[in-house]
């Protein structure tokens, strides 16, 4: 008879086995220095279209002594504008987008109870789009599975102990006041991250075993993680949550936590209905918190249709659905499924960190050009609330 007890162990072997294999897919990745860095480069047309003025504008404060030139490379030729040299030339001709003082920083939630809908992918695009785009932004993972984190070039078993992650602000017996020991720096310069590991699920364990004052307890962390990330935010334009796709402890406090929510979704038929139970759930859900006093109020809600097959003709049938019964909340503009974006994946990146395409150059120029399109309504919708463009229309689901 089979000992039920050595088959058990051997999921332990198994995650041994391929905890290693990530360490080893890291350190190829990040060689030689085994540490994640960012080589992207910009030419100057590109540099002048982000910052929203000529080319001839960039040229000129070169000319005067403004600017630095971008160093050149052995044959001469300019090899283009860091991300550093885009800050710093935002700063020197006045071209930054970062919130006025009176603005609330943007604290965005990426949130489905649907796995395999590319939430970590779009977590990370879109800090980094915002990064290009010149904001300031803080990465919170607060999922123990700790895809993000691994995106960003961390080994959650490796490098992240339970101290760096949200626990010990978090646990029923916190070790921390703030948040602000828990920040990292990451390979953007204008991009921080608050890393997690699989030990930030103790805070679960904890809330389960509080007993009768479980309730208390939770409301008492909703509140902490709130005003913690809002003294954080102070110093950022964006805040992007990245919460556990399951409803628990967690991903309450980040739903209470966040004044904006972006759910992605794929088009497929199982991703649509479990996503109409998620918001169903989450209707439910804000109700009973707001009967316990516990105030939620986002500023937008939009669905983002992601990883989709422009060539399916079933994911047509289903976007389409999702057209008719979402209205103006689901995102016009889908990310599409690209090549690009999982071999960048493969590499521990995103598009927007490769020094040159994966692919073929006209894959990755569509793939990248995608992005920013679908990323860019998310943008809109934030500047919206600062008052910085056309408000759009608010309707959470229109029904055809």
């Amino acid at each position: 008879m089979t000992d039920p007890h050595s088959i058990a162990s051997r999921i332990g072997d198994l995650a041994q086995s391929g905890e290693r294999m990530i360490e080893r897919l890291r350190q190829r990745a990040f060689l030689p220095e085994r540490r994640k860095s960012l080589n992207v480069r910009f030419g100057i047309a590109e540099a002048a279209q982000l910052l929203g003025c000529s080319t001839n504008r960039i040229r000129m404060a070169e000319d005067d002594g403004r600017l630095p030139p971008p160093p050149a490379g052995e044959n001469g030729r300019r090899i283009g504008y860091t991300v550093e040299g885009l800050l710093h030339m935002r700063q020197v001709l006045h071209a930054s987008p970062a919130r006025a003082p009176l603005d609330v920083p943007a604290m965005i939630a990426v949130q489905n109870f649907k796995g395999g809908v590319g939430k970590s992918t779009v977590t990370t695009h879109l800090a980094h789009y915002f990064a290009v785009q010149g904001y300031r932004v803080l990465v919170v993972d607060c999922d123990s599975q700790a895809t993000t984190t691994t995106l960003f070039g961390f080994n959650p078993h490796f490098n992240i102990t339970r101290e760096e992650t949200l626990y010990p602000y978090l646990s029923i017996d916190p070790t921390q006041a703030d948040l602000a020991y828990a920040v990292k720096p990451t390979p953007w310069p204008n991009v921080d991250l608050i890393p997690s590991n699989l030990e930030l699920f103790d805070v679960e364990y904890e809330m389960a075993a509080a007993g009768a004052d479980g309730q208390s307890v939770l409301a008492a962390r909703f509140r902490k993680l709130r005003q913690g990330l809002m003294d954080l935010a102070r110093d950022y334009d964006v805040v992007i949550l990245d919460p556990p796709p399951a409803l628990g402890t967690i991903s309450l406090a980040v739903m209470q936590a966040a004044n904006a929510l972006l759910v992605p979704l794929a088009a497929t038929t199982p991703d649509f209905c479990s996503t109409v139970q998620f918001l169903s759930m989450m209707d439910q859900v804000l109700g009973q918190l707001g009967e316990a006093g516990i105030a939620v109020d986002y500023s937008f809600v939009r669905l983002l249709c992601s990883r989709f097959d422009a060539g399916d003709p079933s994911q047509d049938m289903v976007r389409a659905i999702m057209e008719q019964s979402f209205g103006p909340a689901l995102l016009p503009v889908p990310i599409l499924d690209s090549a690009e974006i999982s071999h960048a994946a493969l590499r521990m990146m995103t598009v927007y960190e490769l020094e040159k395409p994966i692919g073929t150059p006209r894959t990755h120029k569509r793939c990248k050009a995608n992005l920013d399109e679908a990323l860019g309504q998310v943008e809109q919708l934030v500047r919206a609330g600062w008052g910085r463009a056309d408000r759009v229309d608010e309707p959470l689901v229109a029904n055809g």
